[in-house]
């Protein structure tokens, strides 16, 4: 199996990508979205004193122990009543317990935008559902350049980007290195995460944001919406990624782990509040 990176992926991650291979596309017709506008809603969490989170509807993961069985409903509202921007929801049925289904209930029940969180190989695999905002994992995902460079069987990235707009999605571009940073940047990619969680290792390091976020050009800076993923657990963990320039945070497991409201409210409220009293200390020094 080629990878972007020419190194190999986790055995978990490969299991992951065997059954996205084999999962069925929709027969169906193409799906058509009137999509929920994301950098807004970070915009309008942002203006209300909140950091901007997109809380994830995780029922499990392969890197996280048990499973929890909630309504996925009711743990969604729980996050937009703790203040979540926006939220993340996994179809991938196999390795994550999610569903199509799901995220049609979830997206019908909130107002914020909702993400597809899925491995997505093929423009098909677009039509199985509706939602705001769909992941395009980039070390996946060939180039025009380089077709082989992704994983086999998987489509382009600028393929898989014109597919996805023209249904109406916003995409939102997964990068892990600085050189998938280049390549979605080239592609047209603007809404970029920068996963902390290495595919190859399944190791979190919270500086590979810090260090990909930093070889953005200067120039495309303002064009580009840069969400954190991965390892954020703690309002440490959002002023360190704030701080070096995340629009957003993606936080799954922190949340799911417990009162799913608490947990939202203080990593949007408390980080940002926090944030707040950082930059008045900051001030009444200088």
């Amino acid at each position: 199996m080629n990878t972007s990176s020419g190194q190999g992926l986790a055995p978990a991650v490969e299991r992951i990508l065997d059954a996205a291979r084999t999962r069925d596309s929709p027969a169906g017709d193409r799906v058509a979205v009137d999509a929920r506008d994301l950098p807004a809603a970070f915009e309008t969490a942002t203006a209300a004193g909140r950091t901007p989170l997109i809380a994830e509807v995780k029922p499990t993961s392969p890197t996280t122990d048990g499973t929890r069985d909630d309504d996925p409903v009711e743990l969604a509202t729980e996050m937009v009543d703790g203040g979540a921007a926006a939220l993340s929801v996994l179809t991938e049925p196999e390795h994550f317990g999610g569903s199509t289904d799901s995220l049609e209930r979830v997206r019908d029940a909130v107002d914020v935008p909702v993400l597809r969180k899925d491995f997505l190989l093929r423009e098909r695999q677009l039509d199985a559902v509706e939602s705001d905002v769909v992941l395009l994992i980039a070390r996946f995902l060939g180039s025009e350049d380089d077709p082989d460079a992704g994983v086999e069987g998987a489509d382009t990235l600028e393929s898989m980007l014109a597919a996805a707009r023209d249904r109406g999605f916003q995409a939102l571009v997964e990068v892990h290195t600085e050189a998938e940073l280049e390549r979605a940047l080239a592609a047209g990619a603007r809404i970029v995460g920068v996963n902390n969680r290495d595919l190859a290792k399944l190791e979190v390091d919270l500086g590979t944001f810090e260090r990909v976020a930093d070889a953005v050009p200067a120039d495309a800076r303002g064009d580009v919406t840069l969400i954190a993923e991965s390892g954020v657990a703690t309002t440490d963990d959002v002023a360190r990624m704030r701080a070096a320039g995340a629009d957003a945070l993606l936080v799954g497991s922190a949340i799911m782990d417990g009162d799913v409201r608490e947990n939202t409210r203080r990593l949007a409220e408390e980080s940002a509040a926090d944030a707040v009293d950082s930059s008045d200390t900051t001030e009444t020094t200088q």
